[in-house]
């Protein structure tokens, strides 16, 4: 299945390279179980969104390994990808650019049609670019969050609400980025999502972020000052800290690191499916 990767850092730009290439299981050792497409966003200064994407593994791709050990933001988000719906095109690649903020979704649903049809009475069709259910999901999200004046929370609730009671869902676990706050959520229970905190500074000085194996001795000093947040789908050191999101939960994290959790859906999926529902393509990249 697809694996997620979010993390916020508060005010201070930092790189990710340590979670993203050096961690003992980092997002590019994930990627060679997930062959179809890498991506990662991050935004520039003054706020503004910036995706390098392509379809391949991010193990094999020099690109991706370059953007992880230059880049540096407040906020990341990253994907790498299992294809159950669309072409293995940059197009269909997460994450998704829409009104400044960023997404990528883990999961399945179906019903395209029908939301094809919800999407086009908001008029929004227009944001969709690609093939997926995921960037579909996420327009779906944008026009609640315009017609709730900016509010993404709500934005979210009202957009999985009407999934959830809409169509048929495998799973909806997703991460949403701007520079300055994340929003994750893990809905059903059908696919872990998890969550660590990091704050170098209490109770004692913490030491660098460490990976040690037999040949290689991988440290990383700047993010292991630096308190932040992060969301993967599954742990990516052996941090005791790291905590699965319970079903339902949606998790932000705001500009100061301040963490929030809701409960807006207590309830199962109206049509919830399972991997017997699914066509054989979709069902094999869905398994954990």
């Amino acid at each position: 299945m697809c694996r997620l990767f979010g993390l916020h850092a508060g005010s201070r730009p930092v790189r990710a390279t340590f979670w993203l290439l050096d961690a003992p299981d980092s997002l590019s050792v994930q990627s060679r179980r997930e062959p179809d497409g890498a991506g990662i966003g991050t935004f520039a200064p003054d706020g503004s969104p910036k995706v390098t994407k392509r379809p391949l593994a991010a193990w094999e791709d020099h690109a991706f390994a370059r953007d992880a050990r230059v880049l540096r933001s407040t906020t990341f988000l990253a994907h790498v990808r299992y294809a159950s719906t669309g072409a293995l095109t940059v197009a269909n690649t997460h994450p998704f650019e829409q009104d400044g903020r960023l997404f990528a979704h883990n999961g399945a649903f179906s019903g395209l049609a029908a939301l094809d049809g919800r999407l086009r009475s908001l008029e929004v069709m227009d944001l969709v670019q690609g093939q997926t259910d995921s960037e579909r999901f996420f327009a779906l999200i944008t026009a609640e969050v315009r017609c709730n004046g900016g509010d993404v929370t709500a934005g979210i609730t009202r957009a999985v609400s009407w999934i959830a009671a809409e169509l048929p869902v495998f799973s909806l676990n997703f991460i949403l980025t701007t520079a300055t706050d994340v929003w994750a959520l893990r809905y059903p229970a059908t696919h872990g999502l998890y969550m660590l905190r990091r704050d170098p500074v209490a109770p004692a000085p913490a030491a660098p972020l460490d990976a040690r194996s037999k040949r290689i001795h991988s440290r990383s000093t700047e993010l292991a000052g630096s308190p932040h947040v992060l969301f993967a789908t599954e742990p990516m050191d052996h941090n005791p800290g790291w905590r699965p999101l319970e079903s339902g939960e949606l998790v932000h994290v705001g500009p100061a690191l301040t963490v929030a959790s809701t409960f807006p859906f207590p309830d199962a999926p109206a049509h919830q499916l399972t991997l017997a529902d699914l066509d054989p393509a979709a069902a094999e990249s869905q398994r954990p």
